[in-house]
């Protein structure tokens, strides 16, 4: 019992990082959206970095909003489905394993 449960406490380690970084996706998301009204060098190393970290995301998610001219919304869309995806399947997911891996440390 006692293995199942340190098993359990390491996939919620696993779920605790997943979700570290996503919470960094955020920001490197954040300084996407700021470089993108600066107008910063496409050059860059660092920001060259962070559109090809960002860009893939939120292509899938253009091609999938229609059209608002100027304003680009698929960053709010993104920072919507992070915290949907933290909030409801990693929140839940580390409660569930942590409290199970308790229950079955206090049985064993």
């Amino acid at each position: 019992m006692v293995l199942f449960a340190n098993i359990m406490l390491a996939l919620a380690k696993i779920v605790e990082l997943a979700d570290g970084l996503l919470t960094l996706y955020k920001y490197v998301l954040l300084a996407s959206v700021i470089i993108s009204w600066i107008n910063a060098d496409p050059y860059n190393p660092i920001v060259n970095f962070i559109y090809r970290i960002t860009e893939p995301l939120l292509r899938k998610i253009r091609r999938h909003m229609p059209d608002t001219g100027m304003l680009d919304l698929s960053p709010l869309v993104a920072f919507a489905l992070i915290y949907v995806l933290q909030i409801i399947v990693f929140s839940t997911a580390y409660h569930y394993l942590t409290t199970a891996a308790m229950a079955l440390k206090l049985r064993g």
